[in-house]
């Protein structure tokens, strides 16, 4: 829709406007020539013949509102807006063209552009597709006039063309749809003050190879951001007058949906939820798919430059996934080691723009401190600045249009859509029983760079400290809604360390740089007055570090405080109770297994299942100051009895799984044999219901393989 200013200036903000369809836009017509013939005119009610001002304006299907007399007549509209009226205007004839590239690069960002041609003049228009709530759109609309019907013709820096570069890079744009509308406007003015445009639509789309003509008849009322709660009675009033509905979808998409073309997004990753059966492969993919569908997901307005937030969030997401893929090394297979190196790549890139972004934002606050002859000085190294952000924002597009960030996204998206391989026994260990000890090492790494930073009041040793407590909060994080109290308390601490710490960091490094352009090339160029200017800045920045620095919390209380024992109590107690359920669902797949067999022999005694009540948690003995089953030191050694067998290969791989103690003996020949009969004689029950015992008692009984379980029956 045009934008409400009514010029040909270029236009960049926000677009606000309901979206209604209509039946038939006549009824809409006769609302408008109604109110007109009704009511007074502005300029006072009748004119000189004694006749309203609209006299004679109602009209049939062909008219249009440019023939209605007394067109630049006021129409007053809605009682709670005085001065409010609509302003009969010519009726337009539109040509709108959509592009997009091959691969969908600009639907699969979520935006879409058209080109559009009205009375001899030439624009491009950048949306994006925000779905509507109830017919109503807010979203983003930059416009720009474009010089001939070659779209390359674009300003590279106007606000269309920049965008469409990152977006699409140099991507070729085909046209997707044709679109031709009649638009018969009325503006919305209060006081003679412009504020919207009610424009009725009557579209024809063209879609598909086979030209297939789709009609739509539409309302838009586009209004002002500010006005948007005061006219929303007059929608709502024409609403339910005219018999419109609100528009679920926008002319694009319906022709899209007409014509079966689909934009292809990212595909499922695969499920992302966790619970307190799951695995630590199951979290760990769980972990990686979440992470992965975030950078994905802020790529766009990461291209886009408009907020330093998409960016930010982009950055924190390859973080978090060379975290998770560090944190669960085991359970990845050895192609993640070439992934987390090229997110290593990705992430340094998205660095030096946040850098130059923090920068810049801090330049306002640098200009505060300075004495007021001196804060003009700084609007040269402002001009540097940008310089170094355009060239950072440059090599950030190049990259990711580079081939190396498709294969990355085409590896990442590979590896995080797999499930554990069978092979790597310590991915099918209970999260419960694992997290804890990862979490416990990443604790013990932070403790002692905390150490080590009180010891020596090095910045750089604060600075370490600041990516041991991030990796640490990042492993609790991980954990999702396995745990919660305590341990989330924890994590929010660290959280807060954490940012104090990167306050300081901010600080140390805008000081570095203002140092290192002050001894470089860039800084012979500036003149004297920037140059001292700096330095006062870097000073006050050391300053602020020191600052900072000297009112950071403890962080040995921080860290090791009472908080941290309360959520590593958690944690053990968590630990207990998957201990125990482990132990009980090994002894009913090894029941199961033993009554299946049973069934498959008709002459032979069933099995009697045992009793598989919940032991007392006192059962579960624990033992040394880790207070830890055995068996669940690392996810390595948790797994060390299993990994000659499969995942679900019966009792005894279960029982190694939940750390029990070592099997039993192998019995005799002759109680083998009684064994594979199904009997056992009196004298020595070698084949006893072992684990019918230990599912009885809740303890750490020794682990039988399936064809241990058998039933006691008379000799016979």
């Amino acid at each position: 829709m045009a934008s409400v200013t009514g010029t040909d200036r270029v236009m960049t903000g926000v677009e606000v406007e309901w979206q209604l369809d209509a039946i038939d836009l006549r009824p809409v017509e006769r609302w408008f020539a109604a109110r007109a013939a009704g009511g007074p005119s502005a300029s006072g009610g009748a004119s000189a013949g004694g006749t309203p001002a609209h006299s004679g304006a109602r009209r049939d299907a062909g008219t249009s509102a440019s023939q209605v007399d007394g067109a630049a007549a006021r129409v007053p509209l809605l009682a709670s807006v005085p001065g409010l009226e609509a302003i009969p205007a010519p009726a337009k004839r539109l040509v709108d063209s959509y592009l997009d590239t091959a691969d969908w690069r600009l639907g699969r960002a979520g935006y879409v552009l058209r080109t559009r041609r009205r009375a001899g003049r030439l624009e491009a228009t950048l949306k994006d597709l925000v779905p509507s709530a109830n017919g109503l759109r807010r979203r983003l609309e930059v416009t720009e006039p474009l010089p001939s019907a070659d779209i390359g013709d674009l300003d590279p820096d106007g606000p269309v063309g920049r965008r469409l570069r990152a977006l699409a890079g140099a991507r070729p744009l085909h046209q997707v749809l044709d679109v031709r509308t009649r638009r018969r406007p009325y503006a919305l003015e209060v006081h003679g003050a412009r504020v919207g445009e009610v424009a009725l639509d009557d579209t024809v789309i063209v879609a598909g190879q086979d030209r297939h003509r789709i009609r739509l008849q539409r309302v838009e009322i586009e209004v002002l951001p500010p006005w948007v709660e005061s006219l929303a009675p007059l929608v709502e009033r024409l609403r339910q007058d005219c018999g419109l509905q609100p528009a679920a979808l926008s002319k694009f998409e319906a022709g899209l949906l007409a014509s079966g073309l689909v934009i292809p997004r990212h595909s499922d990753l695969g499920p992302t939820e966790i619970s307190a059966t799951s695995s630590v492969g199951d979290v760990a993919y769980a972990v990686l798919r979440k992470d992965a569908a975030s950078m994905l997901a802020h790529e766009p307005g990461t291209r886009l430059g408009d907020d330093p937030e998409s960016l930010h969030q982009m950055r924190v997401a390859t973080r978090r996934l060379r975290a998770a893929l560090a944190l669960f090394g085991d359970v990845m297979p050895a192609r993640a080691a070439r992934v987390s190196e090229e997110l290593r790549w990705l992430a340094g890139v998205l660095g030096s723009v946040r850098d130059l972004d923090i920068q810049l934002e801090r330049l306002d606050g640098w200009t505060e401190h300075l004495p007021g002859e001196h804060r003009q000085a700084l609007d040269e190294l402002a001009d540097l600045f940008a310089r170094h952000y355009t060239t950072a924002r440059a090599e950030l597009i190049e990259a990711l249009d580079s081939r190396r960030y498709e294969r990355l996204v085409t590896s990442l998206t590979s590896l995080v859509g797999q499930r554990p391989s069978l092979r790597a026994a310590p991915g099918y260990v209970a999260a419960l029983e694992a997290l804890p000890n990862l979490v416990n090492a990443r604790h013990g790494d932070a403790a002692k760079a905390a150490r080590r930073a009180r010891r020596s009041g090095v910045l750089a040793d604060f600075h370490r400290l600041r990516i041991r407590c991030k990796r640490l909060r990042y492993a609790i994080e991980f954990t999702g809604d396995l745990y919660s109290g305590d341990v989330k308390r924890y994590a929010k601490t660290i959280a807060g360390l954490q940012d104090a710490l990167g306050l300081v960091q901010d600080a140390e490094v805008a000081a570095t740089r203002l140092n290192d352009i002050a001894l470089s090339d860039e800084g012979e160029a500036l003149s004297h007055a920037t140059v001292f200017a700096m330095g006062m800045v870097a000073e006050h920045c050391n300053a602020e570090a020191a600052s900072r620095l000297g009112n950071l919390p403890s962080t040995k209380n921080v860290i090791n405080g009472a908080i941290w024992h309360k959520a590593s109590h958690q944690m053990d107690e968590r630990r207990a109770e998957a201990a125990e359920l482990a132990v009980l669902a090994t002894a009913a797949r090894a029941v199961a297994n033993r009554a299946a067999a049973d069934a498959a022999k008709p002459g032979r005694a069933r099995t009697t299942l045992p009793n598989l009540a919940v032991p007392p948690r006192k059962a579960v003995r624990r033992s040394g100051p880790s207070a830890q089953p055995a068996g669940t030191a690392s996810i390595g050694k948790a797994t060390k009895a299993t990994r000659a067998t499969r995942p679900e290969g019966g009792a005894a791989s279960g029982a190694a799984r939940a750390g029990a103690a070592r099997p039993a003996r192998p019995a005799s020949g002759a109680a083998k044999t009684a064994a594979r009969n199904g009997t056992v004689r009196p004298e020595g029950g070698a084949a006893s219901d072992t684990a019918e015992t230990a599912a009885a008692a809740g303890a750490e009984a020794p682990a039988k393989s399936a064809t241990s379980i058998r039933r006691r029956s008379a000799p016979g």
